[in-house]
């Protein structure tokens, strides 16, 4: 694309799926010029006019651009959900756990829950893990290749690599490891975001300013509205107490599987969010 057509695509790594996102624009060239989606950058512009070269960026700047990358996203994330449903509710996963020789059968959560209780090795809580037959097999293949799991050095032998492990406080993976991303569905939830990035999210002041004058503050009531209907609350702890009865009454109406509910939730708030910024 950017040898023979001069195109650049921003973020390409953040796009759910990358082979409908050029099926998409492939169409869209057909239908109309490509200067109409993309922004022009000339290269050597100071220079003679015959030196000079246009190259085209399609990026999420563009609204239609964005709203593709957002519903890719968004189909991925029901894919994933769904997966990892289909994982909870799974009762012939078999597998050994991979630092002694008992053997699982059953819930996937029963190895994972042994393996952080009688060994202090803990890849996450099970309803945080989707792929997981995929995790632990990568997992497997780097003991098996006699690789530290956490600073991922090579041992001559098991023993000396357990050893490590041990004494190291090494039986843990490496957060910093990107293969990891995959297997943890928080990195399926916001558009070009890392687990680490929103848990860092926090609409919190973290330093507070001793010199800020607060005497004049005077506080209003605030208005918070239900999710699932439009009662409002002039406290949280209330519309809390509201909402909790109600996502009961809803669920146990609907018997809405996990997938289905956060599906549910994240869409109710998105028309909320829609009315509030109406």
């Amino acid at each position: 694309l950017l040898l023979e057509h001069k195109l650049v695509i921003a973020d390409v790594k953040l796009i759910a799926d990358l082979p409908k996102y050029m099926l998409y624009w492939k169409g869209r060239f057909l239908e109309q010029p490509v200067k109409d989606f993309c922004s022009v950058i000339k290269t050597n512009s100071t220079g003679p006019v015959e030196k000079q070269e246009d190259y085209f960026l399609l990026c999420d700047v563009l609204p239609e651009d964005r709203i593709l990358r957002e519903k890719l996203q968004q189909k991925r994330l029901e894919e994933v959900l769904e997966q990892q449903q289909k994982e909870r509710d799974d009762s012939n996963f078999h597998r050994l756990c991979m630092f002694c020789s008992e053997e699982f059968t059953g819930n996937r959560s029963f190895l994972l829950n042994h393996m952080a209780r009688e060994h202090s090795f803990s890849i996450g809580l099970p309803d945080n893990i989707v792929y997981c037959n995929e995790f632990l097999d990568t997992l497997q293949s780097k003991l098996d290749n006699l690789q530290c799991l956490y600073c991922e050095k090579i041992f001559r032998d098991k023993t000396t690599l357990k050893d490590h492990m041990r004494k190291k406080a090494h039986r843990r993976i490496n957060a910093n490891n990107r293969e990891y991303d995959r297997f943890y569905v928080i990195n399926y939830l916001e558009l070009g975001k890392t687990w680490e990035e929103v848990q860092s999210e926090d609409d919190r002041e973290l330093v507070d300013d001793e010199n800020d004058d607060w005497s004049d503050w005077q506080s209003h009531p605030v208005s918070a509205v239900c999710l699932f209907c439009d009662h409002q609350s002039e406290t949280m702890d209330h519309i809390y107490t509201h909402m909790k009865v109600k996502l009961t009454l809803v669920t146990e109406e609907s018997e809405c599987t996990f997938h289905t509910q956060v599906t549910n939730r994240q869409s109710i708030h998105r028309r909320r969010l829609e009315t509030y910024s109406d």
